[in-house]
């Protein structure tokens, strides 16, 4: 593999500034100053400290939580944020075939941007959720890098499709780490959460979730039992065309967002080279999987519309 420090796309720093006026670059420093002083943490890029600074509404001392819980989270979670070679890592590429995890081109009011996520085969012996968390979070993040800072996301889920013998292939203590992950770790501005074809199955994998979920990633939550509902929060123009939108197609948009995937081959590499933490070095209490995923934490403050 080729030494890679940058992935392939990504906005810049000088672009960043041009769209947020909050964006200091002595805040960019300080958060630099003060990562160079904690030696368990990795080096970090500069745009990352944007999207990091960005998702925590400028607020200094949260960014730096959420700085450490994103890197050491992801060092303690290997079954999602290793072997994320989309072209090599055959599971990885069986998950691609499981189920849709895409980003919708069209942003919606505020400039919210959105992802979109359902089953391309429901048979649940096929189904690896940890690999398609894996797939969604690999999403996420080359869409927070080729976009940049946002106003928000809003993730949509079809639930058809969508069993009990799927629920029962999860694991609690999994499940608990990606709830984690998502409430105190990842650099971005959740907005809402709309699914799609609900039903009683929601309702088991609710229960499952309420004890790691804070107040605010409940609240979130949409549930809709068909499209009409959806539209009073979603422009249907913006969804694949199955759904009467005008996107296109769930296959020519999930072989689209494959290649870009692979594209960002490299930097998925090079990021589980170097972007984890060495306990080893931590100045503070070391860190391991049952001390910092086994006592609920912090939520990072969500501002609901």
């Amino acid at each position: 593999m080729s030494s890679v420090t940058l992935p392939t796309r990504y906005v810049t720093i000088e672009e960043e500034f041009k769209r947020n006026l909050e964006l200091k670059m002595s805040d960019l420093q300080m958060l630099k100053d003060w990562t160079d002083k904690q030696p368990h943490l990795p080096k970090i890029e500069m745009f990352y400290f944007v999207l990091f600074l960005h998702s925590n509404y400028y607020r200094l001392e949260s960014t730096k939580k959420t700085i450490d819980n994103f890197f050491t989270s992801r060092t303690h979670m290997p079954e999602v944020f290793s072997n994320r070679d989309p072209i090599a890592w055959k599971e990885l590429r069986k998950a691609f075939t499981v189920v849709a995890a895409v980003p919708l081109e069209q942003k919606i009011k505020k400039e919210y941007i959105m992802t979109f996520g359902k089953f391309l085969d429901p048979d649940p012996s096929k189904f690896d959720y940890l690999e398609c968390i894996k797939y969604f979070f690999m999403t996420c993040e080359v869409q927070n890098l080729i976009r940049g800072t946002n106003e928000g996301l809003i993730v949509i889920i079809d639930a058809s499709g969508l069993s009990f013998a799927h629920i029962a292939r999860l694991n609690l203590m999994n499940l608990k780490k990606i709830v984690y992950y998502i409430q105190e770790a990842s650099p971005i501005r959740l907005k809402a959460i709309h699914i799609f074809n609900t039903g009683p199955i929601i309702d088991t994998l609710l229960n499952m979730i309420k004890p790691f979920a804070k107040a605010e990633l409940l609240e979130l939550m949409h549930f809709h039992s068909s499209l009409e509902t959806a539209q009073k929060f979603l422009p249907i123009e913006s969804l694949p065309n199955e759904y009467g939108g005008k996107a296109g197609s769930i296959e020519e948009i999930v072989t689209k967002h494959i290649k870009l995937l692979e594209e960002f081959r490299e930097w998925f590499q090079y990021d589980e080279l170097v972007g984890r933490v060495n306990e080893s070095l931590r100045v503070d209490k070391c860190q391991n999987t049952e001390n910092l995923f086994g006592v609920d934490g912090s939520f990072k403050r969500l501002e609901i519309d």
